[in-house]
């Protein structure tokens, strides 16, 4: 093709777009993940329950799932740097309104419900730079730096608990979020200009076809159910099993920092990997399985390492899923992405309000194994779709043409 054929983008340039990705993402899920942290306060300033802080997670993904084809549209059309200002104005909008206007749990939602459509032009514009905007051997690292978003706006909650929240109030750690928002909403870099018929957003001839994406988004919407409410619950469930708001605050940070490390590693693992990238998703969803199943026992011990796993595992694997679904969708990436996207945000938008509500049936425990169960499907789903990709993309590759095309290099194994 006519793009690889190009010189590589400056070094300069690389930094600035994956550095871009990361800070989008990152304050694109910072609302809800502020919100799982600083619960305990928030909710006896607003007066709410478990349900209904499940239920605010869910109004955040589901937004972002209304939102994700849409923003995969945009983003196809009009390129990264309209769709990733949008994000930042939409976050720093519901952050800021959080912090001076909420004083009612709907009115905690409304912003929330901006928050959300804020986070899928994040999420898919910060995909569509990554995939234009970064050379291919190092794109497994630029999606990992990506990922790191959703560690690094945990770790922000989990040590605004004992910084902010205990100290000055919960709202300003929202309004600092939304300083930071603002800045960087008047310095997003532009991307360069859209490629030619960038206005077709159906993914193309010779990606992926939409079956086996849909099937591993239904997967990803399982392991998102599962991931999303561990990060929303955490603190809660530590609080519940004698553990204080503040050190809840600190095991949640320390969980966020191994994730951070865990999906830089797992990035640049996949620079040096040919192939075989929805295999290691699998893996790390059954990693995290473990991880869930051990916050159901009693002891610190458990707790800790519970923590640990279930981020360095279970909450790993996003941004190797997004550069795998890249890999095979050269084409259209934002278009392709926005299909896997939406179910990890259905997954967002369901996962913490049924956890929520198995918490008030039964107990955590019985909520953390049910988290654990629901990985494990994930795993099977992503495994059952991997080998529909396989088949669709052979059969494609095997069709008789003039000049017999490769398999292509990304091909999952």
């Amino acid at each position: 093709m006519t793009s690889q054929a190009q010189d590589p983008p400056p070094t300069r340039r690389v930094v600035r777009t994956i550095a871009a990705a990361a800070v989008s993402t990152t304050l694109g899920t910072l609302p809800v993940f502020l919100l799982g942290a600083l619960a305990v306060l928030v909710r006896a300033d607003l007066d709410f329950s478990e349900t209904q802080l499940g239920a605010a997670a869910t109004v955040f993904f589901g937004t972002s799932t209304l939102c994700s084809l849409p923003a995969g549209r945009v983003a196809e059309r009009f390129g990264a740097f309209r769709a990733t200002t949008a994000a930042a104005v939409l976050g720093t909008a519901a952050l800021l309104g959080i912090a001076l206007v909420a004083r009612s749990y709907s009115m905690l939602l409304a912003f929330l419900t901006i928050a959300g459509a804020g986070n899928a032009f994040a999420q898919i514009g910060s995909n569509l730079s990554l995939a234009r905007g970064v050379p291919l051997p190092r794109q497994g690292l630029a999606f990992g730096v990506k990922q790191t978003a959703i560690p690094v706006a945990t770790l922000l909650g989990g040590l605004a608990v004992p910084l902010v929240g205990l100290t000055v109030g919960w709202r300003w750690a929202f309004a600092g979020g939304a300083a930071v928002a603002l800045i960087f909403a008047a310095i997003v870099p532009r991307d360069q200009p859209p490629p030619p018929r960038a206005a077709n957003t159906r993914v193309r001839a010779g990606d992926a076809a939409t079956g086996p994406l849909s099937v591993i988004a239904l997967g990803a919407a399982l392991g998102a159910a599962a991931t999303n409410a561990f990060g929303a619950f955490l603190v809660e469930s530590a609080v519940a099993s004698g553990i204080s708001p503040g050190a809840g605050g600190l095991l949640l940070a320390a969980g966020s920092s191994v994730g951070i490390v865990m999906r830089l590693s797992v990035g640049w693992s996949a620079d040096r990997r040919d192939g075989r990238h929805l295999r290691v998703v699998v893996a790390q969803l059954v990693g995290g399985a473990v991880g869930l199943g051990l916050l159901a026992t009693s002891g610190t011990v458990p707790l800790i390492l519970g923590t640990l796993l279930g981020f360095g595992a279970g909450w790993s694997w996003p941004g190797l899923l997004n550069f795998a679904i890249v890999r095979v969708n050269r084409g259209a990436p934002a278009a392709a992405t926005s299909i896997t996207q939406t179910g990890v945000f259905a997954g967002g938008a369901l996962g913490p309000v049924a956890f929520g509500a198995t918490v008030e049936a039964t107990s955590y425990d019985v909520a953390w194994l049910a988290a654990a169960a629901t990985l494990l499907a994930a795993a099977v789903l992503v495994t059952v779709g991997k080998r529909l990709l396989i088949i669709d993309l052979t059969r494609r590759d095997a069709r008789p043409r003039a000049r017999r095309r490769p398999v292509r290099a990304g091909q999952p194994r």
